[in-house]
């Protein structure tokens, strides 16, 4: 079972994305952190709110998260409560897996949505409490988990 939860662009440098969508749509954010994945270093940051949240990643060349081709919208972000189940309907349903946090022991992973030429991503759900933690402390509970996203029912 899936709940959306935020929508993610890619882009060379967060703070001018930043700022672009504050003019632009007059949201907050929070600040900017610094992660390793592998051997990746990157920087990711979440707007000041409630779901559905947007997420600004800038990653380094050769990364899931490479911008060097230019900003763009990366993926639509959902929890689910069990990522292997997640992942093998969308894999059945035309929707290869593209990368996996798993080997690098993050419960992650996105597959490829070739129509909008973008990813889904799912994460698990045992991971939300320290999401909310750190990107949303004090704000209102996530979205309830869909049965019927990606066909789960029916």
């Amino acid at each position: 079972m899936t709940a959306f939860y935020h929508v993610c662009f890619v882009v060379p440098q967060l703070e001018p994305a930043m700022r672009d969508f504050t003019l632009a749509a007059g949201v907050q954010w929070c600040e900017p952190r610094t992660h390793r994945l592998g051997d990746w270093d990157y920087r990711l940051t979440f707007t000041r709110g409630d779901a559905p949240f947007i997420e600004l990643i800038e990653g380094p060349v050769g990364s899931p998260w490479d911008a060097s081709g230019g900003p763009r919208f990366d993926h639509l972000g959902f929890w689910t409560t069990s990522l292997t189940e997640g992942a093998a309907r969308l894999e059945r349903r035309g929707f290869p897996e593209e990368f996996s946090g798993c080997p690098y022991g993050r419960a992650f992973a996105y597959h490829r949505m070739d129509s909008v030429g973008a990813r889904v991503e799912l994460l698990d759900l045992a991971l939300q409490p320290g999401f909310l933690e750190t990107w949303n402390p004090g704000g209102s509970p996530m979205p309830a988990i869909d049965e019927t996203a990606f066909g789960e029912r029916g």
